[in-house]
C-alpha cells in the first residue's frame, strides 16, 4: 500500500527560517551558483543536516511557471463591480482565465472559485494576489492548488 502524500500551499511568512534555507539552497545548486552541497547550505545559512532531513520536501511556488493551472478561493462582498474589478486584475496580469464559480451571496458574502492558465507572459501570481488583496470587498484569497499541465 502506498502512503499518500500531502501539499500544502503556505505563504512565505508561515514557513520557518530553516525551510526557506533548504528551498534556497535547492535553488542554488540547481542554477549552478553553488557546487556542492556544503556550499549551498552554506550560502543558505543552514546547516548540512538540515539540508539533507528537508531537502525533497519543500520547494519554491514559482510565481511565472508556464503552463501551470491555479485555482485562487476568494470571498467578497455582494457589491457591483468587485467581481468585475477582480477579473480586471487577472486579465490585466496576462493569465487566462478556465473557469469562474461563484455562489449564490449568502449574508452579503459570495465564495469564488476561479482557475487560471499561467502563461510565458503571465506576470507574477504573487503580486497579482497581493492586487486582488488590496481591493474594496475582497475579504479573503488564497491559492488552493496547482497543478501542471504540459
Amino acid at each position: 500500500m502506498s502512503e499518500k502524500t500531502e501539499f500544502y500551499i503556505v505563504r512565505a511568512r508561515a514557513v520557518p527560517e530553516v525551510l526557506r534555507g533548504v528551498a534556497k539552497a535547492n535553488e542554488l545548486l540547481a542554477s549552478g551558483k553553488a557546487r556542492t552541497v556544503n556550499e549551498a547550505a552554506e550560502l543558505a545559512g543552514i546547516s548540512r543536516s538540515s539540508y539533507y532531513k528537508f531537502k525533497d520536501d519543500i520547494e519554491e511556488f514559482h510565481d511565472s511557471m508556464s503552463g501551470m493551472n491555479v485555482t485562487l478561493s476568494c470571498e467578497i462582498n455582494d457589491e457591483t463591480g468587485i467581481l468585475a474589478s477582480l477579473l480586471g486584475i487577472i486579465s490585466g496580469c496576462n493569465a487566462n482565465i478556465l473557469t469562474i464559480h461563484q455562489s449564490i451571496p449568502i449574508s452579503g458574502v459570495a465564495d469564488l472559485s476561479i482557475s487560471l492558465q499561467i502563461r510565458e507572459n503571465t506576470e507574477d501570481i504573487g503580486g497579482m494576489i497581493r492586487k486582488i488583496e488590496a481591493l474594496g470587498g475582497v475579504r479573503k484569497i488564497r491559492i488552493m492548488g496547482r497543478d501542471n499541465i504540459h
